[in-house]
């Protein structure tokens, strides 16, 4: 069976399985992991989330099918689901149908724009509510949920897959390691709650999206999701860049009962840092393994050293606003090898400019601007010089920084220490200056 790909193709697919008429079908920029469309079928709005074609995940997207019926029925504020599929009709590929719910999810907006001051109002709270409700679903509700019983262990067999040495995040897996808070018992966690996965409307929040990565575990892990730096998008407040801990937590015990205790929030936090480091590896792989050729995916690995650069924040090892090192000039010795490569970023422009581009296309706008940050990612590294790195790296006494992350790993260098401390955060900071000068 062919999969359609094209809006002309996807059209008669559509009204093939919900039998009726389709109409303006446009396809949302936001999504690495899924394709999102909107259409009209029948006067409806409605919403189509599916895998990409070539990279089915029907067990995932059924699981997602299940909680998003669960949360319905616990009252909670989500799409309503009106069809599901495992990609064996003319869709081709996993899915799921929703009705369309007004709102607002881009975090540029909702933490700028007036028309959502309202919402930010007492949005931490309401978030904290919303958390406990999540939590409180009866996990008999949902079945098909995994247990994930040690997640540091986990995330960290994950990161050694890649056989790659990141010093930052070796001296946050040691932190994590050596401060677990104690078990609690598991609940169902939604997995990746947070701005950008929230639906707002001018009076509040509308809907909780995407729930393809919720699972039977600490339901902490939310907490410190929601709260990580990445998805405050600059703003300073830190649950989302809408209000602070105090206000999550507060809004959480009203429903539950109780506060989680607050070193046990950001110790998931930190881990937060960590496991988002780890994704963007992931979603690189997925474009650097050849299973979703995707430039997005591509750069998205170069996004690693922001989460990585945010674990040692959290931990009080850079200062709020650090003097980050800026390209000087060029010189014949290259930087540290990153993932994606610059020759591999520029063959995943490439591949956007030659098969994904579609001019006057939403999407491809938004593409356009993730190309033009794969480019200055590129420049700036092809400008970069790496011998104040190579210079803090010997005065720690390693010759690269496999060598500083395999001795923090070991235990014979100690992240105290003042120049291993120094290397590593130079080890950080220099690629940030590569991959995103001003996320600091």
């Amino acid at each position: 069976m062919t999969v359609p790909r094209t809006p002309d193709e996807l059209v008669p697919a559509l009204a093939e399985v919900l039998g009726g008429t389709v109409t303006d079908l446009r396809r949302l920029s936001a999504g690495a992991s899924r394709e999102t469309w909107t259409f009209e079928a029948d006067g409806r709005r409605l919403v189509l989330r599916r895998d990409p074609p070539g990279a089915p995940r029907p067990a995932e997207m059924a699981r997602e099918a299940e909680c998003l019926r669960a949360a319905a029925r616990a009252g909670l504020p989500v799409p309503p689901l009106l069809r599901a599929g495992d990609g064996t009709d003319a869709i081709g590929t996993p899915y799921l149908v929703m009705e369309h719910v007004a709102g607002e999810s881009l975090p540029g907006r909702l933490l700028r724009d007036e028309r959502w001051a309202a919402a930010r109002e007492g949005m931490a709270r309401e978030l904290g509510r919303v958390l406990a409700r999540i939590h409180a679903i009866d996990p008999r509700e949902v079945p098909s949920l995994p247990t994930v019983t040690d997640p540091l262990a986990d995330l960290r067999a994950t990161y050694d897959g890649f056989g790659e040495t990141r010093p930052g995040l070796e001296v946050a897996f040691r932190w994590l390691a050596a401060h677990r808070p104690p078990a609690v018992p598991p609940t169902v966690v939604h997995g990746d709650f947070r701005n950008g996965n929230l639906l707002v409307a001018p009076d509040g929040l509308a809907a909780v999206l995407d729930w393809e990565l919720a699972h039977l575990g600490d339901p902490r892990e939310d907490l410190g999701w929601v709260c990580t730096r990445a998805w405050r998008f600059g703003a300073q407040a830190e649950v989302g860049g809408f209000g602070s801990r105090e206000e999550l937590l507060a809004g959480y015990a009203e429903v539950a009962g109780a506060a989680p205790d607050t070193d046990a929030v950001r110790w998931w936090e930190v881990y937060g840092c960590v496991h988002w480091a780890v994704i963007c590896r992931i979603q690189a792989e997925r474009h650097l393994g050849g299973t979703e050729r995707s430039m997005e995916l591509a750069v998205l690995g170069r996004r690693a050293v922001e989460a990585e650069y945010d674990a040692l924040l959290a931990l009080g090892l850079v200062s709020g606003v650090p003097a980050v090192p800026t390209v000087a000039r060029p010189t014949a010795e290259r930087p540290p090898a990153e993932c994606p490569t610059v020759d591999e970023l520029l063959e995943a422009v490439r591949g956007f400019l030659a098969d994904e581009l579609v001019v006057g296309d939403d999407r491809s706008r938004y593409l356009a601007r993730v190309a033009r940050n794969a480019l200055g990612i590129v420049a700036r590294e092809l400008a970069s010089d790496p011998s104040e790195h190579r210079a803090a790296l010997a005065a720690a006494g390693c010759a690269d920084d496999a060598e500083l992350g395999g001795g923090l790993r070991s235990g014979a260098l100690d992240p105290a220490d003042g120049p291993v401390a120094a290397a590593v955060r130079s080890a950080v900071l220099t690629r940030l200056a590569v991959a995103n000068p001003r996320y600091a």
